[in-house]
């Protein structure tokens, strides 16, 4: 009884993220007779380390029986969007690159992440998104950048 515990931190520890995502609206792609339909979810993140940004992906969400188990194993597919949504700034240098929020796309062995790469010299923020697992990851991914509009960032 001692390593339940033990057994529930390490099951959890695939599904932490870096930033917490708000699911802001679905909609439904195809019906199943058992359990949830198949649908896209659109999420909303705000970057943990810049304020004024916030970042909006559109997922796959598996529906019936495994979907509603979470034991589906999502596509790679995603797309993101990432907006000024307020004054740009940060009280922390921000490194060239960095993965700013991921999200489990299965059981255990694959992942949807977001990673933030700055380039200083255009004055943007760049946003990432794709999907790996363990083995082999994909190449289907999705970009979008944010204009700094003068705001002073340090970079590291």
């Amino acid at each position: 009884m001692k390593h339940i515990p033990l057994v529930v931190l390490a099951l959890t520890i695939p599904f932490a993220s870096t930033a917490f995502a708000q699911q802001i609206g679905e909609v439904d792609t195809a019906f199943k007779l058992l359990g949830p339909d198949h649908k896209i979810v659109v999420e909303a993140f705000d970057d943990p380390k810049v304020a004024g940004v916030t970042c909006y992906v559109s997922r796959s969400k598996a529906g019936g029986i495994k979907g509603a188990l979470g034991i589906a194993t999502e596509t790679s597919e995603a797309s993101i969007a990432c907006r000024q949504v307020g004054p740009i700034a940060s009280t922390v240098p921000i490194p060239k690159q960095e993965e700013v929020f991921s999200e489990s796309r299965s059981f255990l062995f694959k992942k949807m992440r977001v990673v933030r790469i700055a380039d200083p010299q255009r004055q943007v923020l760049v946003y990432l998104t794709y999907s790996d697992k363990l083995i082999d990851g994909s190449p289907k991914n999705s970009v979008t950048a944010v204009p700094l509009n003068g705001a002073k960032l340090q970079f590291k």
